[in-house]
């Protein structure tokens, strides 16, 4: 925590953030004196006087009355807690050391001491979950009322048991099945009055998580912690990955990034219309050539509206093969 407070310090100067993501993990694994040290260094080092959104990422396993109740006090307004399913036969197969009937209490916890606005992530795709399954998280989570819901595709990444399974034979992807939960989500969420803002989030009213906005319209933003990216001024740096190796070169005033590149043109370009596409704000149409633009119209997987073009329902499904295509 210290060498993050000594980060921040270098930081410092001219940052006045809008929002704040505290995540990357398990941040509320921190006991509550740990947490109050670190938020309150952070903001005498900070200036918060511009901060809108201060969103914490929590475990259901994590949360308690007493830490709910401090991270409001610290000025922490909106939770992200990872759900991912309400059978608990799925959240043994996700390794998840929580119970479903954990995580309802943790929402309770979090209605009870106030926090405004609370996200649940949700996961389909996961190997061996049924329709009716997913169908049932999908109905659970709305009778929660929850204020956004966020419903990701299991994804395979490397260095994960998932991924190693995978090339073992033991898992296979199904496409079918998850553009199937893909439309189910998309069809009950948007039909218990949440707004599908970006494909795989969801807000009542007025509720989207401005931070990630933020990220998908290409503002600037400060990282900070091993592996913590940012992106400020054109540039774009990564923070070393190893935790020992980023105290000590915290400590001894060395250079904390191990990764460093130029955002130009293309790479501005690209990143737009892989991320714009993806939400309701859609995607200026002067990116899009002619023929592109006649070819995804035919195939309906865009809709213009004037200046702007948007996927629609069919487009969704495939926006990332759109993406690169347009790339």
């Amino acid at each position: 925590m210290d060498s993050v407070l000594l980060e921040a310090e270098f930081e410092s100067k001219g940052l006045q953030p809008h929002t704040i993501f505290f995540g990357g993990g398990t941040p509320t694994a921190l006991s509550t004196p740990q947490l109050q040290f670190l938020i309150s260094g952070l903001a005498e080092r900070i200036d918060f006087s511009e901060l809108r959104e201060f969103t914490i990422e929590m475990n259901p396993a994590t949360v308690s009355h007493e830490k709910a109740s401090a991270l409001l006090a610290l000025g922490v307004n909106r939770v992200s807690m990872g759900v991912q399913s309400w059978d608990d036969g799925l959240l043994k197969t996700l390794g998840r050391v929580h119970s479903a009937a954990q995580a309802k209490r943790s929402y309770n916890i979090l209605r009870e001491a106030g926090v405004p606005n609370v996200n649940l992530d949700l996961i389909f795709g996961i190997p061996g979950q049924t329709r009716e399954q997913w169908a049932d998280t999908i109905q659970q989570t709305i009778d929660l009322a929850p204020d956004h819901i966020s419903a990701y595709c299991l994804t395979y990444e490397e260095d994960t048991e998932f991924f190693l399974r995978l090339q073992r034979g033991e898992m296979a992807p199904e496409p079918q099945r998850d553009s199937d939960y893909f439309e189910m989500a998309m069809d009950r969420l948007t039909a218990a009055g949440f707004d599908q803002y970006e494909i795989s989030n969801y807000a009542q009213g007025g509720r989207e998580c401005a931070h990630n906005l933020g990220y998908w319209r290409a503002k600037d933003y400060a990282g900070l912690g091993p592996s913590a990216f940012s992106t400020r001024d054109g540039l774009r740096c990564r923070t070393v990955a190893n935790t020992a190796e980023y105290i000590r070169r915290m400590q001894a005033g060395e250079d904390r990034f191990d990764f460093t590149e130029v955002i130009d043109t293309t790479i501005r370009k690209s990143e737009q219309i892989a991320l714009a596409l993806r939400t309701s704000d859609g995607l200026p149409v002067q990116m899009v050539s002619p023929s592109q633009l006649v070819a995804l119209q035919d195939g309906g997987l865009i809709t213009r509206k004037e200046d702007r073009i948007f996927l629609t329902r069919d487009g969704k499904l495939v926006a990332d093969e759109i993406a690169v295509e347009l790339m």
